[in-house]
C-alpha cells in the first residue's frame, strides 16, 4: 500500500489539495486503489507527500462530499463502495473569497465556535415522526396553540427530564419554548422589576445571560469566581452593591470552562441567596451524562428556575426548549410565554410529543454522547501538554494560552489557518478583565481526522508562535 504514495503527486500545477484529490481518482480508476481499501490516516500522508495535514483533511473531505471516499469515525476513510450509504457527515462551512466570488478559492474551514453534533440516527427518526405529524396532526392545522393542546408534548418533556435531580416537579411547572435562549428570556422577562434591575453571572459565564438580560434593559453584575464556582461572600457583596434580583449560572457544565459546582458549594450559594431574597436561574442544557448533584430546582424549589434543551444532545434545529418554574411562579412563565408568542407551533409540539418519549432516544443520545468524547480525547491527544480544561461528555475544550499568547491574537491566528474558535472575551462581562484563553467546541459535522487536523493547527501555532505575538 505504501508504495503507491512514494511517486510525486503534486507535480501539477494548482492548489495542492486538488492535486491531492486527482491523484486519489486516478488511483482508483487505475485499480491502485480498491473499493472498501483504507486510505492512510491525514498526518501519515500529509508526511509523505510534505504538505500540511490540513491539506490531506480537506482532499479526503471533498472526496467524502462527492461519495468517493466513505469516512467512519474511529475507522479511518476508505474507498467508496457500490453500496455504501451516503456519509452521515459533511464539512461546515466553507467560506468563498468574497472578492471573487469562484468556488475555486474557497478557504477550508473548520467552525469550532459552537457544537456540532453527529448524525448516530437523529435525523432519520426526526424525519419519521415528521411525516407522522404532517399525515395525522393530532393539534389539527387550523387552530392557534393552546395550553391544553401541548400537554402531550409537557408531558413527553417531563419524562425526558426524568434522569435530572430536580425534586418533584408535573408537566404544570413546565414551559416549552424556542431553545433554551428563548426559556432564559422568558424567565427574565417574568421575574425582572424596576427602571434597572441586576441580573448577575459569573464571572466568566454564557454570553446569552448577559444578551438577554440587556434586552430587557438590565444590568448584568458579574461575581467573581474560583474552581468550584462562584464565591458565596462575592456574591453577597455583589448582592449588596445592586438591585439584584436573578442569580444566572450552569452549575453541572460550567461554559466555558468546563467547571462544576459540588453540591456544597451550591448549598452555601443557596443560603446566600435565601439572605437576600433572590431567584436562581439553572442553565442545565450543556449536560450530557449523567448529573453529578442535586440541581438548585431541588435544593430551593421555591427560587430555583431550571433551563434544558435538545439542541446539545439531539439536534439545535428544533429549538425545543424547557423551563421550569418554582410552582407558585408557573403561571407567571405561562403568561410571560403566551403573551410573547401564544405558544409553540402546534406540529412542534405534536413533534416533540413524540421525540422526547419515543424509545430510541436514549440509544441515539448515548452515541452522540460517545462519539463526541471520541473527538474530545483527539483534542487532548494533541494538546493535552498545555493547560486544558475538558470532560468527555462535554462538547468544547477550555485552553488557557501560554505566556506570550493574548486571547484576541490567537483567534486571528487560529482563524487564519482555518480554525474558528472563541476568545475568553466573549464570556465576561464588556468592562472585566478576561484571561488569556480561549474556547473551542466540537465539531462532529466534521469527520474525526478532519477536526483532528484542525486541533493539529492549533497546536502548531502554540509550539511556533510568531514574532508580533503580544505587541
Amino acid at each position: 500500500m505504501d508504495t503507491i504514495w512514494r511517486e510525486n503527486l503534486l507535480e501539477t500545477a494548482g492548489p495542492k489539495y486538488k492535486a491531492v484529490m486527482q491523484a486519489i481518482r486516478d488511483k482508483i480508476a487505475t485499480e491502485a486503489l480498491m473499493p472498501g481499501e483504507k486510505l492512510p490516516p491525514v498526518r501519515d500522508l500529509a508526511w509523505k507527500l510534505g504538505i500540511t495535514p490540513g491539506t490531506v483533511a480537506r482532499a479526503y473531505t471533498l472526496l467524502t462530499d462527492d461519495g468517493t471516499l466513505v469516512a467512519e469515525v474511529g475507522r479511518g476513510t476508505f474507498v467508496a463502495t457500490p453500496d455504501t450509504k451516503a456519509p452521515l457527515w459533511v464539512d461546515i462551512p466553507l467560506e468563498v473569497d468574497s472578492t471573487t466570488h469562484n468556488s475555486d478559492y474557497q478557504s477550508y474551514q473548520v467552525n469550532l465556535f459552537s457544537p456540532h453534533l453527529p448524525n448516530v440516527g437523529q435525523a432519520p427518526l426526526i424525519r419519521t415522526l415528521l411525516a407522522e405529524v404532517a399525515a395525522d396532526p393530532p393539534s389539527g392545522m387550523m387552530h392557534y396553540p393552546t395550553r391544553a393542546g401541548a400537554r402531550p408534548a409537557r408531558e413527553a418533556a417531563l419524562q425526558w427530564l426524568s434522569s435530572a435531580p430536580l425534586g418533584s416537579i408535573s408537566e404544570q411547572d413546565i414551559q416549552l419554548a424556542h431553545g433554551g435562549q428563548n426559556a432564559i428570556l422568558l424567565i427574565l422577562q417574568a421575574l425582572l422589576r424596576g427602571r434597572r434591575p441586576a441580573v448577575l453571572v459569573e464571572e466568566l459565564a454564557y454570553p446569552g445571560f448577559r444578551r438577554a438580560a440587556e434586552l430587557l434593559r438590565a444590568d448584568v453584575i458579574p461575581v467573581a469566581m474560583d474552581a468550584d464556582g462562584v464565591m458565596p461572600d462575592a456574591l453577597e457583596a455583589a448582592i449588596k452593591a445592586n438591585d439584584a434580583q436573578i442569580f444566572c449560572t450552569s452549575p453541572e457544565v460550567h461554559n466555558p470552562t468546563c467547571g462544576f459546582t459540588p453540591e456544597s458549594r451550591r448549598a452555601e450559594i443557596v443560603e446566600v441567596i435565601r439572605r437576600h431574597d433572590l431567584q436562581i436561574l439553572e442553565d442545565d442544557c450543556y449536560r450530557l451524562g449523567a448529573a453529578q448533584a442535586a440541581s438548585y430546582r431541588m435544593l430551593a424549589p421555591e427560587r430555583s428556575w431550571y433551563i434544558s434543551s435538545i439542541s446539545k444532545s439531539v439536534t439545535p434545529a428544533l429549538r425545543i426548549g424547557i423551563a421550569v418554574a418554582p410552582k407558585d411562579k408557573a403561571a407567571t412563565l405561562r403568561r410571560t410565554a403566551e403573551y410573547s408568542f401564544f405558544g409553540l407551533a402546534t406540529p412542534m409540539t405534536d413533534l416533540a410529543a413524540r421525540l422526547l418519549i419515543h424509545p430510541d432516544l436514549p440509544a441515539i443520545m448515548t452515541r452522540a454522547r460517545d462519539e463526541i468524547g471520541d473527538y474530545v480525547r483527539a483534542a487532548v491527544n494533541v494538546l493535552g501538554g498545555y493547560d486544558l480544561e475538558w470532560r468527555t461528555d462535554v462538547p468544547f475544550l477550555w485552553l488557557r494560552l501560554p505566556e506570550g499568547w493574548r486571547a484576541g491574537a490567537f483567534v486571528q491566528a487560529a482563524e487564519a489557518q482555518g480554525v474558528r474558535i472563541r476568545a475568553a472575551e466573549e464570556y465576561a462581562c464588556r468592562e472585566a478583565r478576561a484571561p488569556h484563553a480561549v474556547r473551542f467546541a466540537v465539531n462532529a459535522g466534521v469527520g474525526l481526522e478532519s477536526f483532528e487536523a484542525a486541533i493539529l493547527r492549533l497546536r502548531d501555532l502554540l509550539d511556533n508562535p510568531t514574532e508580533s505575538i503580544g505587541v
